[in-house]
């Protein structure tokens, strides 16, 4: 076993619950845990884009029995009676800043409600060991100053977004020592900004850019001079397979952990330079603006405690993962399988993985 590397032999024949396994996210991690032999069963809402990741990775078929609402716990109570996890991801949730705008009361209900209904189900089932609830970087109160968020900062948030994934933690707090007794342990992980191939979500740079450029548009940009904690797709999904292991052996770990880059992060305008370079006559339009949303102008994140406790250390740095990123759109554009170029991607990362194991990074 590779030290920071997921174990596929505890993942063989394990009964997996999946939130949210035909987002962004969820459709790259069904994607490993299946590759591992893992038994999952979805819970999420239907993709919502025509060319969702999910739909080019996983037969359409099993989504007859997986599209369920988290905010109905009748459904809920239903499916987890049914699959009996032993270890569950919960990834569902409304997860756009500025749609939180629009929609408060939806992206609350899905976010705090929906989580607490989720417990409670896993909790009528009693057959988890491990739960690893994800949030975001945005959970902590920011006063903008750059600093790198360490996991018993304050939480807060000053939009509904990052006020309902505070929220959301709170309502995992509350429901710790029940699962403690039942032999359970619960965890949350706060990832940063991820990109990676096969995001087409509205309002998310990397998928406005490859939307823009592809159809020989400008990407019009507010704030090029933002902040973020860029990271591959496949970096904080290695960081919640491994928590899990360590949730369900039952070792002593944290309540949260931080995922994402360390010190490593970058603007807006940064990550779109790197990413046009693999696109003939991208155009981007910076117009230095407030107008919109509110926006946290600076967001870091302190991984330290991952790297102690987990062995979890980010690899890829800004230039591999945004050019990584950058050519499988390019490649998908061009006709070449999505499951090929996730294939790629994963062979590649994991034989990083070891590498490092290897030379003692991690």
């Amino acid at each position: 076993m590779i030290q920071g590397l997921p174990d596929s032999k505890f993942w063989r024949g394990r009964r997996v619950l999946l939130t949210g396994h035909t987002g962004f996210k969820g459709a790259w991690l069904l994607f490993w845990l299946e590759a591992m032999g893992a038994r999952v069963t979805g819970c999420s809402l239907a993709p919502e884009q025509p060319e969702a990741l999910f739909s080019h990775l996983h037969a359409p078929e099993r989504l007859a029995a997986e599209i369920v609402d988290i905010r109905n716990p009748e459904e809920l109570n239903t499916l987890i009676a049914r699959a009996e996890p032993e270890i569950v991801f919960h990834l569902a949730a409304q997860s756009l800043v500025r749609r939180g705008y629009s929609d408060p009361h939806g992206t609350f209900a899905t976010n705090v409600s929906g989580t607490n209904n989720l417990l409670q189900a896993l909790a009528q089932t009693n057959t988890a060991r491990a739960i690893v609830v994800t949030t975001t970087d945005k959970v902590y109160r920011n006063a903008n100053d750059g600093r790198a968020f360490v996991e018993t900062d304050p939480l807060g948030g000053h939009d509904p977004y990052s006020a309902s994934k505070a929220a959301c933690e709170m309502v995992v707090d509350g429901w710790r020592s029940r699962f403690a007794e039942a032999g359970c342990a619960i965890a949350t992980a706060r990832a940063g900004n991820v990109i990676g191939g096969g995001d087409w979500a509205e309002d998310r740079l990397i998928p406005d850019a490859v939307k823009a450029w592809s159809s020989g548009h400008a990407l019009q940009v507010r704030r090029p001079d933002a902040t973020r904690p860029w990271q591959h797709v496949l970096e904080p999904l290695r960081g919640y397979l491994v928590l899990a292991e360590k949730l369900a052996s039952g070792a002593e770990t944290a309540p949260a952990y931080n995922f994402g880059p360390g010190t490593d992060s970058a603007t807006v305008r940064k990550v779109l330079s790197l990413a046009a370079a693999e696109f003939a006559d991208a155009k981007t339009d910076f117009a230095i603006t407030e107008d919109g949303p509110v926006e946290a102008r600076a967001l870091a994140l302190d991984p330290g405690l991952a790297e102690t406790d987990l062995g979890i250390r980010s690899l890829w740095d800004l230039d591999r993962t945004v050019t990584r990123t950058a050519r499988w759109y390019r490649a998908f554009l061009d006709g070449r399988p999505a499951r090929d170029l996730c294939e790629a991607d994963c062979d590649t990362y994991l034989e990083d993985v070891r590498l490092a194991s290897m030379a003692g990074i991690r």
